[in-house]
């Protein structure tokens, strides 16, 4: 099976009327499924919205803008949250880590019924006092058709948006990418028709990499030869979660709530969803972070 490195591709097409992304995040996919023992659907989900969520991040304009998604839904997955930043890490977390349902009427996961009908948000917070929040109704759950329909619906901007991840027997990642490739408002009613008709093949992206096409040659396939790459980016799974902060979140309860937990006697271990890690705090420590207060 051909290897090759995550990477997000950006870049503009069609004589600069098209802008573009395209992403191989196999790694970052297999990564989040072994941090949270994910089943196939949920991998399959988790893997789809880590992918546009790290290509979204991409998008930000300034270094310290954070990207959350959040899927909601009343299918027995319940819903997903990821969340991005400008270098395209990203870390999420699924509502459970197993669903069990029969194939769709394509034969494949049914990613759409684990997720249900709900709504698809997106928060931005770009350092303003509250952050951008979009809302739409998810359209089928698949979450690439959904966040289609987002760019069109609230950010006004016509867009094709791609998702897959492909796994194997023992349920391990073997690829796993996506695209989004959006009109600009000056692209002309050629253009348009073209890539009406390009997307109109595109049935699956990771069957593109099972066939040993790169990122760059999907780039290509979907977008010709003339498609300009002005950027790449490694995208990554990412926690930021550190023992340092936990112990501010700790200082930030107050002295009464630490001055409790020092009392109970028993050492204190805070746990992170994300990236599944525990922090333990003796009562020691515990009492050198009142020392702090």
């Amino acid at each position: 099976m051909t290897e090759w490195k995550d990477e997000i591709l950006q870049g503009m097409a069609a004589g600069n009327e098209v802008r573009f992304f395209v992403a191989y995040t196999k790694n970052l996919v297999e990564e989040a499924r072994r941090i949270h023992e994910t089943g196939p659907i949920v991998t399959a989900a988790l893997g789809r919205s880590l992918t546009a969520g790290a290509m979204m991040g991409a998008m930000c304009k300034n270094e310290t803008d954070v990207l959350t998604l959040q899927i909601s839904g009343d299918g027995p997955l319940g819903g997903i949250t990821v969340t991005a930043d400008a270098h395209s890490r990203v870390k999420g977390l699924p509502k459970v880590k197993d669903v069990f349902l029969p194939a769709n009427k394509s034969g494949h996961l049914n990613v759409g019924g684990a997720i249900g009908r709900g709504v698809l948000r997106v928060i931005r917070d770009i350092g303003l006092k509250e952050p951008y929040v979009g809302q739409t109704e998810l359209v089928s759950g698949e979450i690439a058709e959904d966040l289609t329909y987002y760019f069109a619906a609230s950010d006004q901007i016509p867009t094709s948006v791609g998702l897959g991840v492909l796994l194997s027997k023992e349920n391990r990642v073997e690829h796993a990418g996506g695209f989004i490739i959006q009109l600009l408002p000056f692209a002309t009613e050629g253009t348009i028709r073209w890539l009406e008709e390009v997307l109109e093949g595109v049935h699956s992206v990771t069957e593109y990499f099972a066939d040993g096409y790169s990122a760059e040659d999907l780039v290509h396939v979907l977008l010709g030869a003339d498609a300009v790459i002005e950027r790449r980016i490694t995208p990554e799974y990412h926690c930021d979660c550190s023992r340092s902060r936990v112990e501010k979140a700790l200082i930030s309860i107050g002295r009464k709530e630490l001055e409790g937990m020092i009392s109970d006697g028993e050492p204190v271990t805070l746990h992170c969803d994300f990236c599944n890690t525990d922090y333990t705090f003796s009562i020691e420590e515990l009492k050198d972070l009142m020392k702090k207060l």
